[in-house]
């Protein structure tokens, strides 16, 4: 069981000269918060790739390149990297780079991309927004697994027994996973491949998404893979304080703001307190609270779905440097040590 961190980037507003943290301080701000959680022992950390004013993360691979050289043993992902949008060729030759930077720790999570932003940038029609991820997918995998490759697809040029540098450390395969909302057709691309599935659930209740896994996971047996073999995660909202009551009164406002800046371009109604602790109750999707109660959720979620990794997802709104720091630190000092010694304790009953 693996426990890890994502984070956006995302810049705090400050309201009264109506602009965002400027990006640089963000930046070493978050190059300070996975060194610390690297000291603690996490197993990964997930960065996110935006193209918005909002966050300050567009280049993941670069922001990991720079963690490469301040840590020591935490995986180092992308958290997604939009593979629609992007050049495959380049995607691996970054993630090679990146893997033989920090002596093998290089993770790629793919997705199709929940922000649409990438797509005009960078050339591409929305119309083909799973096509081109099938394709690019393909070439990605091809990529991994083999040094010359003669390759042909629809939205690229053609590729004739070309060779691509640098490779992954020992010409090992980086580990791609694929990152999923909850379609089925997600899901059954995932289990055909045989590929690690990371699952997004940052609303509702987990036991909502129950189905998800377990279609995935029959899809993956069915498709001849080695069950052994099966990685399944989720990726949540997290945040860990002193206590419930100063999460609503302090964090509530940035996370509200946060979560109504997305969602005034998908036609959202404005973000309640209600909400918010509603996600924050036993059965929500919030991960949020004081150490125990993380816990408790996060071990429950476990043992629902078979999870091989959770990243708790901590910088929603942009929480202040000191608060990400202290919620880091419990959450790698308190809630891991806690849920594992739940998961521990639950084994020595089964046996």
């Amino acid at each position: 069981m693996e426990f890890g961190i994502g984070m956006f980037g995302d810049l705090p507003f400050d309201k009264k000269s109506g602009r965002f943290m400027a990006e640089d301080q963000r930046l070493s701000e978050i190059v300070e918060e996975i060194k610390l959680a690297d000291e603690l022992g996490l197993d990964v950390v997930a960065l996110g790739e935006h193209h918005r004013p909002d966050y300050a993360i567009s280049s993941t691979e670069v922001v990991l390149a720079a963690l490469a050289t301040v840590t020591k043993n935490i995986k180092l992902a992308s958290g997604v990297t939009v593979l629609s949008s992007a050049d495959p060729v380049k995607v691996y030759q970054d993630y090679a780079t990146l893997d033989l930077l920090s002596k093998g720790r290089a993770e790629i999570i793919a997705g199709r991309g929940s922000f649409t932003e990438s797509f005009p940038l960078f050339g591409y029609d929305l119309w083909n927004y799973d096509e081109l991820f099938s394709e690019k997918l393909d070439l990605l995998l091809t990529l991994n697994r083999e040094e010359v490759i003669t390759w042909e697809g629809k939205f690229r040029p053609s590729l004739n027994q070309q060779s691509v540098y640098p490779r992954a450390l020992g010409g090992r395969e980086i580990p791609v996973w694929l990152a999923v909302g909850g379609t089925a057709q997600s899901l059954q691309r995932a289990g055909v491949l045989g590929l690690p599935l990371m699952l997004a659930i940052i609303g509702g209740m987990p036991v909502q998404f129950k189905e998800a896994a377990e279609y995935y996971k029959r899809v993956y047996q069915q498709s001849g893979h080695d069950m052994s073999k099966m990685q399944l995660g989720i990726h949540s909202h997290t945040f860990v304080g002193e206590s419930s009551a100063s999460l609503v009164k302090d964090y509530f406002p940035l996370y509200a703001d946060q979560m109504d800046r997305v969602g005034r371009s998908r036609g959202w109604p404005p973000y309640t307190q209600l909400q918010f602790e509603g996600g924050m109750s036993t059965e929500g999707a919030l991960f949020m609270g004081e150490p125990e109660a993380v816990a408790e959720k996060i071990l429950k979620v476990i043992q629902l779905f078979g999870l091989t990794r959770f990243i708790a997802h901590m910088d929603v709104g942009g929480p202040s440097h000191a608060d990400m720091m202290r919620s880091i630190e419990l959450y790698a000092t308190k809630v891991v040590p806690a849920v594992k010694k739940g998961l521990a304790k639950e084994t020595t009953e089964q046996g």
